[in-house]
């Protein structure tokens, strides 16, 4: 036991180690151990990130979310090519649909950032979601750490945009950044409002050639619409933005934007009051997380849910009623 946990520990240095010093190989084996379901990789995950936790928390972290169509993955490209030029280290973290046959990622975000992905100073990460709520997937937030680590000053999430993704990902980064396509402020109303009240920076992408004057019109009513809308933080006031991912224009405005609100909550004490209220909300969840495939395994509380299943399914037991035997059969077995 002793000598096999030496090994494990060696590894796990090793591996530190070679993070550390920036190598993206060692990041992506680390990442595939943090996503992995197996109890072996998981261990071996967990403390890896303990070793590591020190070298990371240093990096402006952004949650990039917008419907289809509004050019997310070439804005991520334009955004993250332009900070590189500037002398930034950036990992994009894309989370994406997973194939509901092999549990895979379907969209393939290196194949749609083919020239940032060339970059020695950027690292893409494509993960499928895996069907967790709202499509980020749960080692998001492990996976940042470890980009962290690693040396990326950036670290960009974007999420697949559909249902409660945005507010999985507001929940692991400093600053939200909801992406619109111009003349979506003709569609306001239709909006989700909690959508638009989590955003730090509104901007609109494609404000370009012919849709350059729709664009202004979008800038122009977002604007007037987050005047009646609480911030997110009161540190913080939301902009509304414009640029082109195509031809970089507002690119650089955008990331001024970003600095400018890095400086404002950490100014006030915000940003490590947000970092630690996220940091409480992980344990809570991965105490959840746990304790459902804890659950799941035990084979007498598998066969009581099979049975418990149908009776719901057959109006026989009310799902409450279900819920609180399935648990008092589980703690008993503890």
């Amino acid at each position: 036991m002793t000598r096999e946990r030496s090994a494990g520990d060696a590894q796990v240095a090793d591996l530190a180690a070679e993070i550390r010093g920036g190598d993206r190989r060692a990041l992506a084996r680390a990442i595939t151990l943090a996503e992995s379901t197996r109890d072996d990789h998981r261990a071996t995950a967990v403390d890896l990130l303990d070793a590591l936790l020190p070298d990371a928390g240093g990096a402006v972290r952004v949650g990039v979310s917008g419907a289809p169509g509004a050019g997310k993955s070439t804005f991520i490209e334009a955004l993250g090519g332009y900070l590189v030029e500037v002398g930034r280290r950036v990992a994009v973290l894309a989370v994406d649909p997973s194939s509901a046959r092999s549990g895979g990622s379907i969209l393939g975000d290196k194949t749609r950032m083919e020239s940032l992905s060339r970059s020695p100073d950027a690292f893409i990460r494509p993960s499928p979601s895996g069907g967790t709520l709202g499509g980020v997937a749960r080692r998001t937030r492990e996976a940042m750490l470890l980009c962290e680590a690693a040396g990326f000053d950036v670290v960009i999430v974007e999420t697949v945009g559909v249902g409660q993704s945005e507010v999985a990902v507001a929940g692991m980064v400093d600053l939200f950044l909801l992406l619109l396509a111009p003349g979506a402020g003709d569609e306001l109303q239709g909006l989700k409002r909690g959508i638009v009240e989590m955003a730090d920076l509104v901007v609109v992408n494609k404000a370009d050639g012919d849709l350059a004057p729709s664009a202004d019109r979008t800038v122009a009513e977002y604007s007037s619409a987050l005047h009646v809308i609480r911030p997110r933080s009161f540190a913080w006031t939301p902009r509304v933005l414009a640029c082109s991912a195509l031809t970089g224009d507002g690119i650089p405005a955008v990331w001024q934007a970003m600095r400018e609100h890095r400086n404002a909550l950490e100014v006030g004490g915000a940003l490590a009051d947000l970092r630690a209220d996220q940091a409480r909300q992980w344990m809570w969840d991965e105490v959840t997380a746990t304790l459902l495939v804890e659950l799941r395994r035990d084979p007498e509380v598998a066969r009581l849910v099979e049975t418990l299943e149908r009776d719901v399914v057959a109006g026989h037991v009310s799902p409450a009623a279900a819920a609180r035997r399935i648990l008092e059969e589980f703690l008993r077995r503890v």
